[in-house]
């Protein structure tokens, strides 16, 4: 993909709007060889201008669920389905997924993780290809094929909804400790088998 520069997207021009509305193309942040790849929906204001998925708020909610299930934010690599900023925060159109899809084919592919987290419903309904009732479904995981071989998906809230709706802090508090003894955090040895 001459679009590409590793894991990085480093020019796409796909989406008219996207182009339009983005100040940087947003790429992923986190090692290269990660266990656990979280997948967001698209960057927001604060991550179109820092050029970093998931920082502000939700960012913070997310970085206290590592830290207490025993992942550090640097241990992690964390990306989006749509890599450029949605006009309004609006969410991505369903071409825009699909444009970028093969960005992020490649990057579950390069990575390898143990597990991917999909951090929300639209991530959720796209990498599964189905309906996702996030809120009922979190902490489920599916073997779905992705990035060229069958993958272990983590279905997860985003973590905004802990923001929005307090009793959802434990489910999510849930999923990310369960990502964590997916990847082996704990002791080091992945514990796909027991899933």
């Amino acid at each position: 993909m001459d679009e590409m520069d590793g894991l990085d997207v480093v020019a796409c021009t796909k989406c008219a709007d996207l182009v339009e509305s983005r100040s940087r193309i947003v790429n992923g942040d986190g090692p290269e060889d990660a266990d656990v790849l979280f997948v967001g929906e698209a960057p927001g204001a604060n991550e179109d201008e820092e050029g970093v998925p998931f920082v502000g708020r939700s960012g913070d909610v997310l970085d206290v669920e590592l830290a207490d299930a025993g992942l550090s934010r640097d241990a992690i690599r964390i990306t989006n389905c749509v890599r450029c900023r949605p006009p309004d925060n609006r969410d991505p159109r369903s071409e825009e997924l699909a444009n970028c899809r093969p960005y992020l084919e490649r990057e579950i592919d390069l990575v390898d993780p143990e597990v991917v987290v999909t951090l929300g419903k639209v991530p959720g309904e796209h990498l599964l290809g189905r309906d996702l009732a996030v809120t009922n479904e979190a902490g489920t995981v599916e073997r779905v094929e992705l990035g060229g071989q069958a993958r272990d998906v983590l279905v997860c809230l985003h973590p905004a909804a802990t923001l929005y709706d307090a009793s959802q802090k434990e489910t999510f508090r849930e999923t990310i400790a369960k990502a964590a003894t997916m990847a082996g955090a704990e002791g080091g040895q992945s514990r796909l088998g027991d899933y």
